[in-house]
């Protein structure tokens, strides 16, 4: 009798995961897809409103989930409040922002709320977040929201694609050093989605048409389309990926 393999287990069952701009867009999604797979779900963003109804819509179906009201730019506040909670097995760094505009055009405050947010805030919280991992010999895995432009250039995007090509650098590097302790590092890069922060941009039909022209699947992505992406590398079925980007991008980067 010949003896196959199992498939590895794409249920999260007694994880625990941290889910960063959680409130609505992609972020909503991801917590509810790790939530429907059996993961206890903490959605973290500003407005504590917003979240609180997201946590009551995933608790009502029968999810395990709660809010907490977080700005992640504040290292000190997020040090104090995961410190009164369990460790967690799931970080999901999805929290970011973007001002695109040409670079001349591109002021200091523009720089630090994009730096400070796609970048600074998902290092510190990674290393809070980590560390606590490591000190409890947990196998977890991090998984960052990256973007196509993660991976390309693009017009009046260099300080959105540079915070982008930051997080592929980190997500190798922590790959590297963490790999050893049973933490897996990865990132997902999506292409245009349809989110409440993106819906005005696609009011243009010039900026829409030139967007299509990229993503060869002719659609911009629906936030159903990244949930099976973070499930699968938040399982035992990635097992043995980390340091790489899954691009979620239609195409746009194939050629």
């Amino acid at each position: 009798m010949i003896a196959l393999p199992q498939t590895p287990s794409f249920r999260l069952n007694g994880r625990r995961a941290l889910v960063t701009g959680a409130g609505r867009g992609l972020g909503l999604a991801i917590a509810a897809a790790l939530a429907e797979a059996g993961a206890f779900v903490t959605l973290v963003a500003r407005n504590e409103t917003e979240i609180a109804e997201a946590a009551s819509a995933l608790t009502a179906r029968g999810d395990q989930a709660e809010s907490l009201a977080l700005d992640v730019s504040d290292s000190a506040a997020v040090a104090t409040a995961l410190a009164a909670r369990p460790a967690y097995d799931i970080l999901i760094n999805n929290a970011g922002t973007n001002r695109p505009k040409p670079m001349a055009e591109v002021t200091a405050d523009d720089y630090r709320a994009v730096m400070d947010l796609n970048v600074d805030a998902v290092f510190r919280l990674t290393q809070i977040v980590t560390t606590r991992m490591l000190a409890e010999g947990k196998r977890g895995t991090v998984i960052s929201i990256s973007s196509q432009m993660g991976h390309v250039g693009a017009a009046n995007r260099a300080l959105y694609c540079a915070s982008k090509h930051a997080i592929e650098g980190m997500t190798k590097a922590l790959a590297v050093e963490l790999g050893p302790h049973g933490i897996r590092v990865n990132s997902i890069a999506p292409t245009f989605f349809e989110t409440p922060l993106t819906r005005p941009y696609f009011d243009d039909p010039v900026f829409k048409a030139s967007v299509l022209s990229k993503i060869k699947l002719g659609r911009v992505g629906q936030p159903e389309d990244i949930m099976g992406a973070v499930v699968f590398l938040a399982s035992d079925a990635a097992a043995m990926i980390t340091g790489t980007s899954l691009l979620v991008d239609g195409g746009w980067t194939a050629e």
